[in-house]
């Protein structure tokens, strides 16, 4: 879609995607390798009673779950900023979770593009919001 077909306000829900403890401590032990997210004894000690995944990692859960709705397509040309990056909930292996995505703000940049920022909302399976974050980016009009 191109800057122009989207609508102030207009929402779109993601599908869903299960998070696993394999993939978590994958992700962790390469971009986050905190004792929470790789170090399952340890882990069943802190505050969440086990591995929970990264932040950085429901963030890109969230974004992979945006960009394959396909709503940006060929139209979108590059990421721009990223504002008010809330984790707001652990996310527990076995957890399922879709992002709803909102249009916030749209704005002409050039006589081509603009930036369209949307309002990505994660949530788990219990319908328990865990992440929250803005997202604009550089897209065709």
């Amino acid at each position: 879609m191109k800057l122009d077909e989207f609508k102030i306000g207009q929402s779109f829900r993601t599908k869903s995607f299960k998070v696993t403890k394999e993939e978590i401590v994958k992700f962790a032990g390469e971009f986050d390798p905190q004792y929470m997210h790789v170090n399952e004894e340890k882990a069943k000690e802190g505050r969440f009673k086990g591995i929970i995944a990264s932040g950085i990692h429901t963030l890109a859960i969230s974004f992979k779950l945006w960009v394959e709705e396909e709503k940006y397509g060929e139209d979108v040309i590059a990421g721009t900023e990223m504002n008010h990056i809330k984790f707001l909930k652990a996310v527990f292996p076995g957890d399922e979770l879709y992002t709803i995505v909102k249009v916030l703000e749209k704005k002409q940049n050039r006589s081509a593009t603009g930036i369209l920022t949307v309002l990505l909302s994660t949530y788990n399976d219990k319908e328990e919001e865990v992440f929250e974050g803005e997202l604009s980016v550089l897209i065709k009009q």
